[in-house]
Formats: structure tokens, C-alpha cells, sequence
């Protein structure tokens, strides 16, 4: 990226000389080993760890609004995130600046969470089921590239052909909810759509600051 498709960076020292990407990927390995030893010996409930609307509503363990973002359910789930982090990202975070970046994803993880505790209090009808992941700031992300560049194309796992992301992205929203609704895999669709929501929320903001900018950026990556 040149300094052309950048909307906003200042302090290029921020987070040292390392990507705010590749940190966010480290902590959230760290993160992993480090709850899953204290789970794994009983040190610590998931309780502790993961965001459960019963927790919340009752004003318990209310930081596992941010541990909850930074813990997974598995190898594979954590893998599965950390390669779409990398990939969409790298992307953003140069678009947007670390600093920018940085608290736009924290702040897409945090509603992603409150959109899931209160999804499951009014429709879901269940507080009893637990959260963990950076899913839901994952489709924060994605919900800002369907804004703010919706032709580009992306790859999506196990497609071998590019789709525009205004369709991929609501589409693999769609096809997980579908797994989960008819496989009974336990995926937190609420928290993606809530993420997702941030995302083009954030981006429509982006669109009416920096109209021209925003424009350059569409135009270019199509």
C-alpha cells in the first residue's frame, strides 16, 4: 500500500516495529496454550474464560468479554482464525493504521460479544451456552472490506475461484449459520453478525469522513 490508501496513521511506532496483526496473532496463541494448561488442570472454569450470557446478565466474570476473544475451542478453530486474521488483516491494518486498526478490531470483538448475550437473552432463548474465538472481530473486518471494497475479489476455503467480497462474506456467514442450524455444530452466529454489523457500520462512517479516499480504495482493489 502507499501512502495513497492509507486514511488515517500516525506514530509509526506504535506497537514497536512489528504489525498490530502479528501481535494480535501471537497473543491470541499465547492466550491459547496459556487457558488451555489452566483448563486443562482445573485451575480455572471456563466460566473464567469464556462469554456466557447467564454469566453477564447477572453481572459475573464481565471480563471474559475480552478473554472470551482471545481464547478458541480447538486447534483447528484457532488455526482456522489466525490464517483469516493474517490474510484480511494485514489488508486492513494498512489501510486503516495500526492505531486505527488496533481499537476497530478490539471494538468489533467487544460488540460481537454484546451482540451475543443479548441475541441469546431476546431470540435465542438459550443463556447457557458459552463463547470463545476472534470470529466475531474477524467478521468485523469483513464486514469493512464489503464497504469498503466489495468488488475485491477473495478465496475463500475450499473455493478455488474468487467471488467479489459483498458476496463472499455474507455468504460465508449464511453457509456457517446453515452447518450450524442443520449439523448442530456449536457456532457462535450471533457474535459473527454482530462483528459483521460493526464492520459495516465503521465503514459507512469511513465512506462519509473520507469519501474521496474511500472511493480511491474501492476503484483500486476490484
Amino acid at each position: 500500500m502507499t501512502r495513497n490508501y492509507r486514511i488515517y496513521e500516525r506514530n509509526a511506532g506504535f506497537f514497536s516495529s512489528l504489525s498490530v496483526t502479528s501481535i494480535l496473532i501471537l497473543i491470541n496463541i499465547m492466550a491459547f496454550i496459556f487457558f488451555l494448561v489452566l483448563l486443562s488442570s482445573e485451575t480455572i472454569s471456563l466460566d473464567f474464560v469464556a462469554i456466557k450470557p447467564s454469566n453477564i446478565l447477572q453481572g459475573n466474570y464481565l471480563w471474559t468479554f475480552i478473554t472470551s476473544m482471545f481464547m478458541h475451542a480447538g486447534f483447528f478453530h484457532l488455526l482456522v482464525n489466525m490464517l483469516s486474521l493474517l490474510f484480511i488483516g494485514s489488508f486492513i491494518e494498512r489501510i486503516l493504521g495500526k492505531r486505527r486498526y488496533f481499537w476497530f478490531y478490539i471494538v468489533s470483538g467487544l460488540f460481537a460479544g454484546l451482540f451475543f448475550v443479548l441475541s441469546s437473552m431476546i431470540f435465542v432463548g438459550d443463556i447457557d451456552t458459552f463463547a470463545v474465538g476472534a470470529s466475531g472481530a474477524l467478521f468485523g473486518i469483513a464486514g469493512l472490506m464489503v464497504i469498503l471494497t466489495p468488488n475485491m475479489p477473495l478465496y475463500l476455503m475450499f473455493i478455488p475461484i474468487p467471488i467479489k467480497a459483498k458476496y463472499a462474506i455474507p455468504g460465508m456467514l449464511a453457509v456457517l449459520w446453515l452447518i450450524s442450524v442443520t449439523a448442530g455444530v456449536p457456532i457462535g452466529n450471533t457474535a459473527h453478525l454482530g462483528g459483521l454489523l460493526a464492520g459495516v457500520v465503521y465503514g459507512i462512517y469511513l465512506k462519509n469522513k473520507y469519501r474521496r479516499k474511500t472511493e480511491y480504495i474501492s476503484r483500486s482493489f476490484r
